[in-house]
């Protein structure tokens, strides 16, 4: 009679050839480089040429804004800055050259093509110090060419923004209280003078204000009605 094999027998030894030995680092990074060297060098070769095109594209808005800026240097005359704004449309030097233009058509008495052009600055500089006094030009050109209401409108729109330089509210409130004394508008030339002393205590203008009231009559009297 044979002898039943015991169920708990432990199991055989493995052999050598049997375990399973993970792959050193070297081996791992060895297969990863096998499998993505060619997409690894794509992308690096991509990135390369990104830095290299940007790097260029850096150097050629410096070298054109150089050029733009020695353009704007030798515009000496009228008609080569008139060639300079057309030329370089939309830069915040053609609006420079367009205050320029409209500066010397006030001056020369063209009061319609110098609110043109300081509007036209106006609209390429937006902002800043040089946009301001675009935009006191362009309502005193207007003035200046009969376009009263338009330039009264626009010297109110300075004077009351706050944004403005104060010099700029001051000037514009001076020169609506100097339209309205020359109209016989007493009471509004009078309460844009006191908007001038407000903002520019002490100022240019606040002393020029000081001079155009003197000469104004006193504030007319609101006559109340008698008690019953």
């Amino acid at each position: 009679m044979s002898t039943p094999v015991p169920s708990n027998q432990p199991p055989t030894p493995a052999t050598s050839s049997d375990v399973i030995v993970p792959p050193s680092f070297e081996e791992q990074l060895h297969k990863f480089w096998t499998n993505y060297s060619r997409p690894i060098y794509i992308v690096c070769v991509i990135v390369f040429a990104a830095i290299v095109a940007k790097g260029g594209y850096d150097m050629y808005l410096n070298s054109r804004e150089n050029q733009i800026g020695a353009d704007y240097a030798a515009a000496s005359t009228s008609e080569k800055l008139k060639t300079f704004a057309a030329a370089h449309s939309g830069h915040q030097l053609a609006g420079v050259a367009k205050l320029r233009l409209a500066d010397e058509a006030y001056l020369a008495g063209n009061y319609s093509q110098a609110a043109l052009d300081y509007q036209a600055s106006v609209d390429v500089l937006k902002t800043g110090p040089f946009a301001s006094r675009a935009r006191l030009g362009s309502a005193m050109a207007k003035l200046q060419a009969g376009q009263t209401a338009e330039g009264e409108s626009q010297l109110k729109q300075l004077a009351n923004d706050d944004k403005q330089l104060k010099v700029v509210r001051a000037e514009a409130a001076y020169q609506l209280a100097s339209q309205a004394a020359a109209a016989g508008r007493s009471d509004e030339a009078l309460k844009s003078l006191d908007q001038v002393m407000m903002v520019d205590q002490g100022g240019t203008w606040a002393q020029r204000a000081m001079m155009l009231r003197s000469t104004l009559p006193a504030p007319t009297a609101i006559n109340l009605p008698a008690k019953p």
